[in-house]
């Protein structure tokens, strides 16, 4: 029997900072070490990725014309678009499509005037009538998507994003190594992660705090509230960094701190309590789902309940050390589970 072509949009992998790139390597991997025959897969990326998933699957790369004419539209059974950008259009190929959804944050943020909304929200429901199947990365998502598309509540489920523990590199230290107990951070430098509150939590203690990410103009207004906060030379903002630099900084700090309020899912909040480190979190979109209840959580962004959420917390792990029971709950976010769910799914789509 002829196994059925399956390809896999994983074409949002175009720069290795940035948590597309991070899903795409991490679902890709268990894809293909968990398809046990299944599928034949074939995914579609551009030329220019730097993770060609060690050569274990057959390559599609993209091509701008792919927007007008795509020439492989009749050879697959099932097209899996895995975020909600889809370069390579649903209406572009003739097969089962399913679409994954990270995150509806535009609605949330209100940065857009509301007709930029509204053209939005018609985009997004555009592509939702044209595939089979939809699939929310956490119930917060698809809450959204339920919401603002009802029509489309049938073909909604949830599958969680997985986390791969990063492995500590023997010997190696990171360029900038805070000599104190310290803080650490890491996502984009936006105004929705919520960096510029974390230097109100260095008031009144030695802590030091290390700020990892693609650097944008609001890297600014956090220099601001430090010296606001006098903390400007206990506050460290490394720019991107490499998984061992990242590795050492969950290794050896204090605590995690993640105050966004627009998150779909929230990785490196898992990738920090693989590590057993406590968590705090904003109590924002689809955080407590990852946290669960070993995280602590910030009810609102004001500095002195922050400060005392903080202070709190960590006297809190302090006493308990509540190590094994934060290591279990990363522990329930697993690549391998993600896949086998999508294939699932797959195998669902496929039989209708």
């Amino acid at each position: 029997m002829q196994k059925p072509k399956v390809l896999v949009t994983f074409d949002s992998m175009k720069e290795n900072n940035c948590g597309y790139f991070y899903f795409g390597m991490g679902l890709g991997d268990a894809l293909i070490e968990n398809n046990q025959n299944r599928f034949n897969l074939t995914f579609y990326i551009y030329r220019r990725t730097l993770y060609r998933f060690q050569n274990k699957v057959k390559l599609l790369f993209r091509l701008k014309l792919h927007m007008l004419f795509f020439p492989s539209k009749n050879k697959f059974d099932l097209v899996h678009l895995s975020d909600q950008t889809c370069r390579l259009r649903p209406s572009k190929v003739n097969a089962k499509k399913i679409m994954t959804i990270h995150d509806m944050n535009k609605v949330h943020l209100k940065f857009s005037k509301p007709h930029r909304i509204e053209v939005y929200l018609k985009e997004l429901r555009a592509l939702i009538a044209q595939v089979d199947k939809v699939v929310a990365i956490s119930e917060f998502v698809a809450n959204d998507v339920k919401h603002y598309f009802p029509e489309a509540t049938d073909k909604v489920s949830v599958i969680y994003n997985g986390a791969d523990k990063l492995m500590v590199t023997p010997g190696h230290k990171p360029p900038i190594t805070p000599s104190k107990p310290f803080l650490f951070t890491i996502g984009l430098l936006s105004v929705q992660k919520g960096f510029h509150l974390l230097p109100a939590l260095l008031y009144n203690n030695d802590y030091e705090l290390v700020i990892s990410g693609i650097e944008t103009p609001h890297k600014q207004t956090i220099i601001q509230e430090a010296e606001k906060y006098r903390c400007l030379d206990r506050v460290h903002i490394t720019g991107p960094i490499e998984d061992a630099d990242k590795a050492w900084y969950y290794q050896n700090c204090a605590a995690f701190v993640f105050p966004s309020r627009a998150e779909g899912f929230g990785l490196p909040v898992i990738e920090a309590m693989h590590f057993g480190k406590p968590a705090f979190l904003a109590r924002k979109t689809s955080l407590p789902e990852v946290g669960g209840d070993v995280a602590y959580y910030f009810e609102n962004f004001e500095p002195e309940h922050m400060q005392e959420v903080f202070n709190n917390g960590m006297q809190d792990f302090n006493a308990r050390k509540p190590i094994e029971a934060i290591i279990k709950q990363a522990e329930k976010f697993s690549w391998d589970n993600a896949a086998n769910q999508y294939f699932a799914l797959y195998e669902e789509c496929l039989n209708r």
